[in-house]
């Protein structure tokens, strides 16, 4: 096998094949970068995860006071969730993830920010589907806290509100499924979505039917593959 890549995982899950691959640019002074496959979408890569970065500030930037409770739903390559404990006022910091590889791959050190999350006491890896949680409106997110209101959930599964990994994820996009969530959420707390591309209109009017104070921002990051730049959405939601 070449130098310039390797398989680091490949299994079968619900969702079709999960491959984690590492692999150097050709002509980026040896860039090694991670990438995750499922099934035929390439879910992720190391290369490109501004916007992941900037779903946790821009949601957490809207809350005040101290000793935050945060859900990340989707754990990836960890960069959403690492944003968020870069923000010392976060106390308690679920990361909800359906896939066990995913969560094994940050255990065993395969990723980069593995040893970032699995290392730090407020962090906690559930392994789990985040849209049954939602659903459920009878507890939290947190395994060991069910009474408990989160201060933000920021999401990051789905490769945007119209263009989802299961037909299923569609009904947690709608007014009865947004409308779960956000009893799980404080009044005042903040929703917040990364999604593909530039923000969707019609997503926007939707969120504000459940939510108020609605923005939505498009994150511009390099793309040294195709040159120039590419587009990243993401929406922040104030609960009522």
């Amino acid at each position: 096998m070449s130098v310039n890549y390797e398989e680091l995982d490949y299994r079968q899950t619900p969702l079709g094949e999960l491959i984690l691959r590492r692999r150097r640019l050709i002509g980026k002074e040896g860039m090694e970068i991670f990438e995750v496959k499922l099934g035929e979408y390439f879910l992720m890569s190391s290369l490109f995860h501004e916007a992941e970065y900037q779903l946790a500030k821009l949601a957490l930037d809207k809350l005040d006071g101290e000793e935050l409770d945060v859900v990340v739903g989707g754990l990836g390559l960890g960069y959403t969730a690492v944003s968020a404990l870069e923000d010392s006022r976060v106390a308690s910091l679920v990361v909800v993830e359906y896939l066990s590889g995913v969560i094994e791959w940050h255990q065993n050190g395969l990723v980069p920010l593995g040893p970032t999350l699995t290392q730090d006491p407020r962090c906690r890896l559930l392994e789990a589907g985040f849209f049954a949680l939602s659903k459920d409106v009878s507890k939290s997110f947190h395994p060991d806290r069910s009474h408990i209101k989160h201060d933000a959930v920021l999401l990051d599964i789905d490769h945007s509100p119209t263009h989802t990994l299961r037909q299923t994820n569609t009904r947690f996009y709608t007014t009865e499924g947004l409308s779960e969530l956000a009893r799980h959420i404080k009044p005042g707390g903040v929703f917040a979505l990364w999604a593909d591309g530039k923000p969707e209109q019609s997503f926007t009017d939707h969120l504000a039917g459940v939510f108020k104070n609605v923005n939505a921002h498009t994150v511009e990051f390099d793309n040294p593959l195709a040159g120039g730049t590419s587009e990243g959405a993401v929406y922040v939601a104030r609960n009522r």
